[in-house]
């Protein structure tokens, strides 16, 4: 988010100067890293929590195109990042892999097959197959076909133009582009933040590796310190922060690196959160494809700890928790006792348990073939509602007031929606530059302010384009894409900007 938000700054407005501070002694080492995280390249192809069954029976797919919506803005602006130098070679950081939806069961099959005939005729989703032929399964997913008991019907919502996006090396490449011109300092953690009279920050600084402290007056402030933003939030005294508080959820995935099981298994595989559990818990088989070799991720197996990010101390949790906020975290408990009871069944499971709920997905999973890698540590939102709290599962865009700071809370579906993210930061914090910035903005994203479902031609071009410039080669089509799409778009760039900012 941090490096987007640099990046985004520095294209509109080069004559400012960037400042960016990094706690660890490395870039996106943390929740960005590529281990850390599924990388799916959220586009609400696959994820069923974006696509809940309601009472009647029928399934709501508002989220799932709002976020699709939200990824095709980010995929636009990393297709011009590239296009303009910004980033390079971008197979290090985006490949084509098919997302898929996956279940098992008489119930959950209809359930499935009502989610296909929702989104498979949507501008966005065109191209989705509906798959429950043994035969086809067997064909696209061998890994996970072999030893499969196929009396207990199965069902896929196959979508072939999804992606796996490495965000660690994206991240670097952004910080890289930010670098040139301004200072990215690692080893350094931010301390404190403290308002001046004239509106500005001081920003104090302690450089962890030779312990001297220093400070920097800034005009603007961005909290991006995943975990770590919550409690340099309260630090900053603003207002818009108080009420609010974090429930840590740790975890763990399988990984596997064998060339040759990699080899059976090319895809991102999603099935139904068990009872209970958080959405970020979502059972799914990922293809990663991690400094150009592909590997299998299979999880999360959730957890807990104090901790608010991984390289984090168990006195985090304690830290945050202040009078503003002590109620509404106190009130999460009788409301979340799903939650909590999953999460002590899978703080129970060993190895073999994980095993057991891995065979699900592959049948004839041995356990030595796996080996168990802790995942990033997610900070799920606690948000002040009357006299008691909510918990939330996705970002939230805290601003102060007056636009000199700002920060961002919350887990999925996260860095896949940084660009947009970070354009509401631009839009909160700076109203009077933004009209004048919309030209460029739309330049570089020719959708923004444009709802592509509601536009299929300009679509149709977006994805050709971002397709083209970022080498996704799916093995078809995906959708109903133009040939020219690219051409088209590239020809009229700049009047279909002016009809966006207008829009």
């Amino acid at each position: 988010m941090s490096a987007t938000l640099g990046a985004l700054i520095r294209q509109l407005q080069p004559d400012w100067s960037i400042n960016v501070y990094e706690r660890l002694d490395a870039a996106a080492a943390e929740s960005s890293d590529p281990w850390n995280n599924a990388g799916t390249g959220h586009s609400a192809l696959c994820e069923l929590n974006y696509t809940p069954q309601k009472a009647d029976g029928e399934v709501d797919v508002t989220k799932a195109i709002a976020i699709n919506e939200q990824f095709q803005v980010s995929r636009q602006f990393w297709a011009h990042a590239v296009e303009e130098g910004l980033l390079s070679h971008p197979k290090e950081f985006i490949n084509p892999i098919p997302h898929v939806s996956f279940v098992h069961g008489a119930d959950n099959v209809k359930y499935l097959r009502k989610r296909y005939e929702a989104l498979a005729d949507h501008t966005l989703f065109k191209g989705m197959e509906w798959i429950d032929d043994e035969a086809e399964f067997t064909k696209r997913l061998p890994l996970m076909s072999a030893g499969r008991d196929f009396s207990d019907p199965v069902g896929l919502n196959w979508f072939e133009g999804g992606t796996d996006v490495d965000f660690g090396a994206l991240t670097q490449q952004l910080l890289n582009y930010v670098g040139q011109t301004g200072s990215v300092r690692f080893g350094h953690a931010v301390t404190n933040l403290n308002k001046q009279s004239d509106g500005s920050w001081i920003v104090k600084v302690k450089n962890l590796r030779t312990g001297e402290k220093s400070s920097v007056q800034a005009k603007f402030v961005f909290v991006g310190a995943g975990g770590g933003a919550l409690q340099l939030l309260q630090r900053s005294g603003i207002k818009e922060a108080k009420g609010f508080g974090g429930f840590p959820v740790s975890g763990a995935f399988f990984r596997a690196t064998n060339p040759e099981l990699a080899a059976e298994h090319n895809a991102k595989v999603y099935g139904k959160a068990a009872v209970g559990a958080p959405p970020m818990s979502v059972p799914h088989l990922d293809t990663r494809v991690i400094n150009g070799k592909a590997g299998l991720l299979f999880g999360p197996y959730a957890g807990w700890s104090p901790k608010f990010l991984k390289e984090g101390g168990n006195t985090d949790l304690l830290k945050t928790v202040k009078p503003g906020n002590i109620v509404p975290m106190m009130s999460i408990a009788p409301k979340e006792f799903g939650l909590l009871k999953y999460l002590i069944s899978e703080l129970a499971a060993g190895k073999s348990d994980r095993v057991d709920t891995l065979s699900e997905f592959v049948p004839r999973a041995d356990g030595d073939d796996w080996e168990l890698i802790v995942a990033g540590q997610r900070v799920q939102v606690i948000r002040k509602v009357g006299a008691g709290g909510q918990l939330e599962f996705g970002t939230a865009v805290v601003a102060a007031e007056d636009g000199t700071i700002a920060g961002l809370l919350g887990a999925s579906p996260g860095a896949s929606t940084a660009v947009p993210a970070m354009l509401d930061v631009l839009q909160k914090c700076f109203p009077k530059q933004y009209d004048g910035w919309k030209p460029k903005l739309s330049r570089m994203m020719p959708s923004l302010g444009v709802e592509l479902a509601d536009n299929p031609t300009l679509f149709s071009q977006v994805w050709d384009w971002t397709s083209k410039v970022l080498e996704l080669n799916w093995t078809e089509p995906a959708g109903d894409q133009s040939a020219d799409g690219a051409a088209a778009l590239s020809a009229s760039a700049d009047g279909a900007a002016a009809d966006n900012a207008a829009v």
